[in-house]
């Protein structure tokens, strides 16, 4: 079993998309008691066709033997090594309404390399709330936080009309990455990455497939 060490390798944006993908599966088949699989093994489980996850992973190096398979353990390190989630990036989550706590007590994040080391609010009246086990402090301490624990990655979940302002104090103090849940697009700078969770539109995505589904069945009984 080799691994190819070119650090200056670039890989497309939709195979990083794919990689937690991969890491999800992996960690799902190691906890199943699962020591080796095949690509075709793994691409199911992933949800993918088995040749993008060959290309996808081609990316990284070579874990795999002929005949045998991918070590799930050995590739479960190598992605999360890759993705960086084999070291500890401490969080920051403004904006404590109901998603927002909801973030707060998601488990997942520590198990997938994340700590959250702080709840910050603008209203007054939450600055008495612990939320899983951390006290909800007053937005203005953002600046002090980030140099604290040294933060590079911010959670915004407020509402559409503060949340450009808290994107905009966010990059001042030195965050770099963002997850943003409002329902609005942010402007940034562009060393600044962000991501966009829109439940919303992803519900809508839903309901245009149900609708040719309903559409598709009303043609078939009609025809």
């Amino acid at each position: 079993m080799t691994a190819r060490t070119d650090s200056a390798r670039d890989i497309p944006e939709a195979t990083v998309a794919r990689l937690p993908v991969y890491l999800r599966a992996l960690v799902t088949l190691s906890e199943q008691g699962t020591a080796t699989c095949s690509s075709e093994e793994l691409a199911v489980a992933a949800g993918v066709n088995s040749a993008k996850l060959r290309k996808d992973l081609s990316y990284l190096g070579s874990y795999g033997t002929r005949g045998v398979g991918y070590d799930v353990d050995y590739l479960r390190y190598q992605i999360a090594r890759e993705i960086g989630v084999t070291q500890d990036w401490p969080v920051v989550i403004v904006g404590i309404g109901n998603l927002g706590q909801a973030l707060a007590n998601y488990s997942g994040f520590r198990s997938r390399g994340f700590r959250v080391v702080a709840l910050l609010d603008a209203d007054p009246a939450r600055h008495e709330e612990v939320v899983a086990g951390l006290d909800v402090r007053p937005f203005d301490d953002l600046e002090r936080i980030v140099h604290e624990h040294s933060v590079a990655i911010g959670v915004i979940a407020t509402p559409a009309l503060a949340a450009q302002d808290v994107a905009d104090r966010m990059v001042a103090c030195g965050i770099t990455s963002i997850l943003n849940f409002a329902p609005i697009v942010l402007s940034v700078p562009p060393q600044v990455d962000i991501r966009k969770v829109d439940l919303s539109i992803e519900l809508q995505i839903l309901a245009y497939h149900e609708q040719r589904k309903t559409q598709g069945a009303t043609q078939e009984v009609t025809a």
